[in-house]
């Protein structure tokens, strides 16, 4: 089965190489992502966790590489896990971070359209924490 997907990116002012070098851990994401967990992650029995909106979540990401590739895998414990795609790639003198959500079996509009909100705020958050 296909799911629905809606993809977002934001444009950032910072050589796309040095920008993945910066926020690629996953340390990190929390400074930014506040739509994937309500807390800071800690790493568990050789698991990232952290707090989400519904209870504890376990998440992986992809490791470092040379392709902008940051995806995240989360696992909320109810059902497979979730796979968000995160890339960041060069445009022109820049980057562009982009994030694809897809829209889970369980989830209604209006559950999808919140997360689409939260998404679009982090990718603003980000912006703003790079550029400063």
């Amino acid at each position: 089965m296909m799911l629905p997907a809606r993809s977002f990116s934001v444009s950032i002012a910072m050589d796309a190489r040095a920008l993945y070098e910066l926020i690629w851990q996953p340390e990190f994401f929390p400074k930014w992502a506040l739509g994937l967990a309500e807390s800071d992650l800690r790493m568990e029995d050789g698991r990232w966790q952290a707090d989400g909106p519904e209870g504890p979540i376990h998440i992986r990401f992809t490791p470092h590489n040379a392709f902008g590739v940051m995806d995240h895998f989360v696992d909320t414990g109810e059902g497979p896990e979730i796979h968000v795609p995160l890339r960041v790639v060069e445009n022109g003198a820049g980057a562009e971070v982009i994030i694809t959500l897809f829209r889970q079996p369980d989830m209604d509009e209006e559950r999808f359209a919140g997360d689409i909100k939260l998404v679009n705020r982090d990718l603003r958050a980000l912006k703003k924490l790079v550029e400063g």
